[in-house]
């Protein structure tokens, strides 16, 4: 697959991603969405891909999973606009269905360089695609809520809004997570080691 250029900053990286055609995904969509937020933004938060609503718009996270996403981040007395809010997939699947290896790879190179421009302290994985992006054997009902470093950056995957609101068990558990945030972010070298293996089970997707 033919590489991306070095993008200078994130309207840049944006506007190419608009007229992607990197996978047969951009057949399909109404509009990418790059993500938006800081390009300064301590905090970047990962979903798996844009739902109907977020490709309607062209924006990240903007349906009831969104709007979720926006009460746990006022619940830990920060602002969207403070964040950056992006997902591994730019463009929407089919029927919300899973990325396809081939997809989430075209996409990922958009995704790295997006983390790159903006540095942040603390990446957080919401829900288990965006963390097997990063950590592919581990599953998100056992790596939820525990902090783990990666090449000198720091993560906390937690189960995905939509998750919560289709299972009310786990939003009382995804609200506690969110409140790890400031403590990492205070300080982003208290985090524990990877966990080992967990046994297989069954995971959900869920899209932002």
């Amino acid at each position: 697959m033919i590489g991306l250029p070095t993008f200078p900053d994130l309207a840049s990286l944006a506007s190419v991603v608009r007229t992607c055609e990197r996978c047969g995904l951009h057949k399909g969509r109404t509009n990418a969405v790059p993500g938006e937020g800081s390009p300064t933004a301590r905090v970047v938060f990962i979903g798996e891909g844009p739902g109907f609503h977020e490709d309607r718009l062209g924006r990240p996270f903007v349906g009831q999973a969104g709007q979720l996403l926006d009460e746990l981040i006022q619940g830990i007395d920060m602002r969207r606009a403070d964040v950056f809010i992006a997902n591994v997939l730019k463009c929407r699947p089919p029927n919300n269905r899973d990325p396809l290896p081939d997809e989430a790879e075209a996409c990922r190179p958009y995704l790295d360089q997006q983390l790159e421009l903006i540095n942040p302290d603390l990446i957080v994985l919401l829900g288990r695609h965006a963390l097997n992006a990063f950590f592919p054997d581990a599953r998100i009902s056992r790596a939820r809520g525990v902090a783990r470093r990666q090449h000198g950056r720091v993560y906390l995957p937690v189960y995905h809004p939509a998750a919560a609101l289709r299972q009310l068990r786990l939003r009382d558990i995804l609200s506690q997570d969110f409140q790890m945030i400031p403590k990492l972010l205070a300080d982003a070298t208290e985090v524990e080691p990877d966990p080992p293996p967990p046994p297989d089970t069954q995971q959900l997707s869920f899209f932002g």
